[in-house]
């Protein structure tokens, strides 16, 4: 499983963006500069990857650096595959 392409998938799905996720490299900013992630797309995006990546998240493993480019999320979600 590529997991860059599964987050781009689950970004792409949840944010609505229409393929847009499609151009996104790593270094892609994420929080505040999409105005589609908002706290309530941030949960339920959590959500769908723990989902569809079998990934249990806590509260507390998440803070805004989290979210800064599509990398630090992507190695997020790796670190807990």
């Amino acid at each position: 499983m590529n997991v860059e392409q599964e987050v781009l998938r689950v970004l792409d799905e949840v944010l609505s963006l229409a393929g847009r996720s499609a151009g996104f490299t790593r270094d892609t900013h994420l929080l505040g500069a999409i105005p589609e992630l908002d706290s309530m797309a941030v949960v339920t995006l959590l959500t769908t990857l723990e989902e569809r990546l079998g990934i249990a998240v806590d509260d507390g493993d998440i803070d805004g650096s989290t979210f800064a480019t599509v990398g630090s999320l992507v190695d997020f979600v790796a670190e807990r595959i």
